[in-house]
């Protein structure tokens, strides 16, 4: 295989990851109850642990270091209009 074709191979991986991470998150708040249009929303933390994306402490790689990755997805989310930000600092929910 030549290195072109072995790096859009992990490019292809990553975006697969991406796009199952995103639809993770997306039918998780789909099936919470925190998360529904009228409800309070749900802090990113909570999103971030309950959907597996926590590998735990390590040196200089806290648990809340980790949390940039979901905070990527729910920023997409909410660009596509499927979720809001309840407030600047607050939960998520979904818009419909």
């Amino acid at each position: 295989m030549r290195v072109e074709e072995t790096m859009s191979t992990f490019e292809d991986r990553g975006n697969e990851i991406r796009a199952l991470s995103k639809a993770l998150v997306l039918d998780f708040m789909q099936s919470n109850p925190l998360c529904q249009p009228t409800a309070e929303g749900m802090k990113l933390a909570a999103i971030f642990r309950a959907c597996g994306f926590d590998w735990g402490d390590y040196p200089k790689t806290t648990s809340s270091n980790q949390q940039y990755w979901v905070s990527a997805i729910v920023q997409e989310l909410a660009s596509e209009g499927k979720i809001i930000r309840v407030s600047e600092s607050g939960p998520w929910r979904l818009t419909e």
